[in-house]
């Protein structure tokens, strides 16, 4: 998938339940004792326009949303089919360069080794390791090219290595600006065993994983898209590319890249949310998984 995000990647409505107080919810319930380091687990929206961000997203991969409050501020939980998978945090517009961006998390066994790996080896803690109940322990730092990404030392367990369903995180890819070189941070900072990406006809384009599984991509920020900045992508599997794209524009949204076929039997799109937020998504027309692709 990596040559094609490369390309592009920087280029029935619901609403939020009323607001309970409440604690986080667990990444896995039940919960389990098995912890998968460098598996993203998690991904937050943070915006400054959250009531649009969960209008758009729950009207366009059917999730559902439910507003909790922790400590006076509201936090949005997304759940596909009754699983939690994203939420929305809030933030002032004033502090963030960014409308909206979305952060994912990566698994970590012992999150205060892993921050101050972090900032040995280049990288730089923005939120320092905080406890959320029953959520775990969390962090966000930047990578060696400044990139935000989570960190997250679950309390409950991390969902297996199965099958993505559709409605969940399917893939994340990373742009930088030297992909060997932040490979290396990957490595070096999180343990990540790293690859050259055999199915991208570049040589600069490399592969995350941890376990025997791959995590994410990493490949460099084209050079033919105007303003393109390095940036994460996450991905979300759909099951039809094309009816989900049909519901983009009428929920304030934009199709910044159309619908191409991709490796692995997929039809993979970027899409920008009426916040500022950009995700992609992708169907499988054959049963395939780049996370499982040697």
């Amino acid at each position: 998938m990596a040559p094609l995000l490369a390309s592009a990647a920087v280029l029935a409505l619901g609403f939020a339940a009323k607001a309970d107080a409440a604690p986080f919810p667990p990444i896995t319930s039940p919960s389990t004792t098995e912890h998968r380091p460098g598996k993203l687990v998690w991904a937050d929206l943070f915006t400054s326009e959250p009531d649009a961000a969960s209008k758009f997203y729950t009207g366009l991969l059917g999730w559902s949303a439910t507003t909790i409050d922790q400590k006076g501020k509201s936090y949005i939980v997304f759940t596909n089919n009754g699983v939690p998978v994203a939420g929305i945090a809030p933030h002032s517009l004033a502090k963030e360069s960014h409308p909206s961006r979305w952060i994912g998390y990566i698994s970590v066994s012992d999150i205060k080794q892993a921050v101050a790996s972090v900032s040995m080896t280049g990288g730089k803690v923005h939120g320092e390791a905080r406890n959320f109940p029953d959520r775990g322990m969390q962090a966000i730092i930047g990578d060696s090219e400044g990139n935000p990404i989570g960190l997250l030392q679950s309390s409950s367990g991390d969902p297996a290595d199965d099958a993505t369903a559709t409605g969940s995180w399917n893939w994340f890819e990373l742009y930088v600006k030297n992909p060997q070189a932040s490979a290396n941070f990957y490595h070096q900072a999180l343990g990540y065993d790293i690859a050259l990406e055999t199915n991208s006809d570049r040589k600069t384009d490399y592969v995350l994983s941890s376990s025997g599984n791959n995590r994410a991509g990493i490949a460099p920020v084209p050079s033919d898209v105007a303003d393109a900045k390095p940036s994460w992508l996450g991905v979300i599997r759909v099951a039809d590319l094309d009816q989900t794209l049909s519901k983009v524009a009428g929920l304030g949204g934009e199709v910044l890249l159309k619908p191409h076929s991709v490796e692995f039997g997929s039809r993979f799109a970027i899409i920008l949310d009426p916040t500022g937020g950009t995700i992609g998504l992708v169907e499988y027309i054959e049963s395939a998984n780049p996370a499982k692709t040697p």
